[in-house]
């Protein structure tokens, strides 16, 4: 019973890891990192604001792009505290529920900004297939109801997974391969059959992204169909245009992510380095980028940011 309880006791509390080899420039290493984060996080609180306050942007493929910001901030600011509290010198520990509690929302947001992808894929197909209907296929009951079914889809298909870690021993090391909280991370460290978590795993992400992919795949072969028929090369290329950002959303999140599954598939025994490597550019990648490339590619949000800049701006001259 003592044992037990040790155990029990023991199984409470991980160790985060930093970038090892490099722990005695941990905090020069934060620095872009904290710069990615600032980005990020404006960035997307920018796409927001605008979306929000533009009565020219309450439109379908923008309460989208909205959607995409969110999803975003959700996976990347979960990863935060840990990250700082590690390369700071602050703390390595976390507690077990808190590092479920971190797993949950990089996962579930993760897995939901497959589905935002898969729906702006559908409100392109609808735009150019379909144009007429546009606004009569969208309507912003439909999108709120895709919202709430993507992340509802993505939350409840985690929780057997991450339930199930409650009843697992963890008897041998405490030490965690990244600075935040990942499944797969969190079950290489449990002594028992693990079996059911990484099948079960592997059958999600086959499922919901493969689902995701593969729809995303089938709209763009009815929009190249559609965009194929389009007699001018002007009015194809302005088709096509107005894909490019989404196109690039969908490669900044897919290559990643097949990055890191082929890492931790076939380069279990690689450096470190690596697997750390890959995992802060598909965590950090996406919010950084997605709304860069949304504001240089999209021209109602360029001018949404060009105008909030110069009204700042103009706004505190006159003060």
């Amino acid at each position: 019973m003592t044992t037990l309880n040790s155990s029990n006791t023991l199984s409470s509390t991980f160790y985060l890891s930093g970038i090892p080899g490099y722990e005695e420039f941990h905090h020069w290493i934060s620095i872009p990192f904290c710069l990615l984060y600032l980005v990020g996080i404006m960035g997307n609180c920018t796409i927001l604001h605008i979306v929000r306050t533009d009565p020219r942007l309450h439109q379908p493929m923008y309460y989208f792009l909205a959607m995409l910001s969110l999803t975003d901030m959700g996976m990347s600011m979960p990863t935060m505290i840990s990250l700082f509290r590690v390369l700071w010198s602050i703390s390595r520990e976390i507690q077990f529920s808190t590092c479920v509690v971190q797993m949950f929302f990089i996962h579930t947001f993760s897995f939901t900004e497959s589905s935002v992808l898969l729906a702006m894929a559908f409100d392109r197909y609808v735009a150019i297939c379909h144009p007429l209907r546009y606004a009569t296929i969208l309507t912003p009951r439909l999108i709120m109801k895709i919202g709430i079914a993507a992340l509802l889809r993505s939350a409840c298909a985690m929780i057997p997974l991450l339930a199930r870690l409650a009843f697992f021993p963890f008897c041998h090391s405490h030490i965690l391969s990244h600075s935040y909280c990942l499944h797969q991370d969190m079950i290489r460290l449990a002594c028992a059959d693990t079996k059911f978590n990484v099948i079960y795993g592997l059958v999600l992400i086959s499922v919901l992204w493969g689902m995701d992919s593969l729809g995303i795949f089938v709209s763009y072969v009815y929009i190249l169909h559609s965009i194929l028929k389009i007699a001018s090369r002007e009015g194809r290329l302005k088709a096509l245009n107005t894909c490019a950002s989404h196109i690039c959303a969908v490669l900044i999140l897919y290559v990643p992510m097949i990055g890191l599954s082929i890492v931790h598939r076939f380069a279990k025994h690689s450096s470190p380095l690596i697997h750390i490597f890959m995992a802060h550019i598909y965590l950090l990648v996406p919010p950084v980028l997605n709304p860069i490339i949304y504001s240089v590619k999209t021209k109602q949000i360029r001018q949404g940011v060009l105008y909030l800049l110069l009204h700042t701006k103009i706004s505190s001259t006159m003060m």
